[in-house]
């Protein structure tokens, strides 16, 4: 399954990110609401830029990356903010318009790091271009594949480019029929423990299947990771949480950046858990934001 390096020079061949982006809108409570009717006041409220792929490729685009973000965007408000801001941060946007509302969240969250993201609007799935996206994967480094109908789409035109595939299947519990294409694909694949009781086995599995590392974030207990040499494991770094949102898409971010400058997987890992840092201490996915969001 593994794949070619892109044969630009380190440091300058481009990433591509396909997935989700929204626009969210954060509320802070002092402990999640319970299920009656009832009255509860915000800590604080603001709206900021989401999505797993918009957190890979802000991170990616900080470490000094080229990226390629393709999405799908509706033609309301809302997505023309999100497109401005990624396309300010750096971030070359693809995305075919749909009529209507794009995605938009609104996260309820504690200073703990819990949440419940409730979805406010998704829009209506439309073919992506394959040709584009095609054009695009040429000289790529990787190919970062988020969990989305668009990806679902072009994961052919992806296995084709002869780029290696990253993807990231979040709290997958082992079952999802959804997830199970992008698993096949990956050459490295990202998760959380949250839906599995053992995630070790199913990570040692994907890689004597082929996949060339499994990562799984364990939130203040670290990370684990399994390659063809055995499992590795680092700590989370300390660090003052201002927000938990995009935590788990900057230690991707880490993690693929110090993998393409040639780390093993135990010094990616150490890369990916300080890069962590850099999201956990602002509001925002990235601290970028700060200066292109009120």
């Amino acid at each position: 399954m593994i794949r070619a390096a892109a044969e630009n020079p380190q440091g300058t061949a481009h990433i591509v990110v396909c997935g989700p982006v929204s626009w969210n809108t954060l509320v802070y409570l002092d402990r999640l609401p319970e299920p009656r009717p009832h009255v509860t006041f915000a800590l604080e409220d603001f709206e900021t830029v989401g999505g797993t792929s918009a957190g890979k490729a802000l991170h990616l685009t900080g470490l000094g990356r080229m990226v390629t973000c393709h999405t799908l965007l509706g033609d309301d408000v809302a997505s023309g903010r999100v497109r401005a801001v990624l396309a300010a941060a750096g971030i070359r946007v693809t995305a075919p318009v749909v009529p209507g509302a794009g995605e938009r969240h609104l996260n309820l969250m504690t200073r703990a790091g819990e949440r419940v993201s409730v979805y406010l609007s998704v829009p209506a799935f439309t073919e992506p271009d394959v040709a584009d996206f095609t054009a695009s994967t040429r000289g790529a480094a990787a190919l970062v594949m988020d969990l989305s109908e668009t990806s679902l789409a072009l994961l052919p035109a992806a296995e084709a480019a002869g780029v290696p595939i990253w993807t990231d299947i979040h709290d997958y519990d082992g079952r999802a029929e959804f997830h199970e294409p992008f698993i096949r694909a990956a050459d490295y694949i990202f998760m959380n423990a949250d839906g599995m009781s053992d995630p070790a086995a199913f990570m040692r599995a994907r890689v004597k299947a082929g996949a060339t590392a499994v990562i799984c974030t364990l939130g203040a207990d670290g990370a684990l990771a399994v390659d063809a040499d055995g499992q590795h494991r680092v700590a989370a770094v300390p660090v003052q949480v201002r927000d938990t949102n995009g935590a788990g898409d900057a230690f991707f971010a880490g993690f693929l950046d110090a993998t393409l400058a040639g780390a093993s997987t135990a010094h990616a890992l150490t890369a990916a858990a300080t890069q962590a840092t850099v999201a956990l201490g602002t509001k925002h996915l990235h601290p970028a934001l700060e200066a292109l969001l009120p």
